[in-house]
């Protein structure tokens, strides 16, 4: 599958219906999550074949692109039984066998029945602001608590030396794959301009 034709598909993917500012609930972009899935595929091969989570999955829009790359399957995490709905309804739409989703709270801490259970992680966490500071960190932690190969994730480029330092502490490999402009729409009333850019680093975590 070519990187123009996911993304595409992704575009039918529906998004949050009302989404909950609580667990930072933004939409991954259709051309953000292709890049991000094309990326994993052609260069790393991490996903046909391969056991996948997606962390904080939302509407499921990474889980359905890994699927549709041929993931042996993929498991969508997250706590919200809204978005886990929605998931459902994209992941019938599109008619995937190999994907699968679970209602979970990755923060909980108990994911030692997880442990090193899938290939490969993805996600696109909680940036961890305003109510939610270094949520973006523990679920770093659980997905490479529950990764035998490696994780693929999201994060805000001003915390990457933060983010470097404890890569370093917990004995795991980064690799920033690519710096990307992340287009935040207008979500939330707060919300003043129809959208803001914000520089993310698309991060690779493996083992040392």
């Amino acid at each position: 599958m070519k990187l123009k034709q996911l993304e595409s598909l992704l575009q039918r993917v529906e998004g949050f219906e009302r989404p909950k500012l609580l667990l930072e609930q933004y939409p991954t972009s259709p051309h953000i999550a292709a890049c991000m899935l094309y990326t994993i595929h052609t260069r790393f091969d991490d996903i046909e074949n391969k056991l996948v989570a997606d962390l904080g999955c939302g509407c499921g829009v990474l889980s359905i692109g890994a699927a549709m790359l041929n993931a042996g399957l993929c498991l969508g995490v997250d706590i919200d039984e809204d978005a886990l709905g929605i998931f459902n309804r994209n992941a019938e739409e599109f008619e995937l066998a190999n994907i699968d989703m679970v209602q979970y709270d990755v923060c909980s801490k108990q994911t030692d029945n997880l442990s090193k259970k899938f290939d490969t992680v993805i996600m696109n966490p909680p940036f961890g602001t305003k109510h939610n500071k270094g949520m973006d960190m523990i679920f770093l932690k659980s997905a490479l608590d529950m990764a035998r190969t490696a994780v693929y994730s999201l994060h805000k480029t001003a915390t990457r030396e933060h983010i470097n330092k404890k890569a370093d502490e917990w004995k795991v490999t980064m690799e920033v794959i690519a710096e990307l402009r992340y287009d935040l729409p207008a979500t939330y009333k707060f919300h003043k301009r129809k959208s803001i850019d914000i520089e993310v680093d698309f991060i690779r975590f493996s083992a040392k």
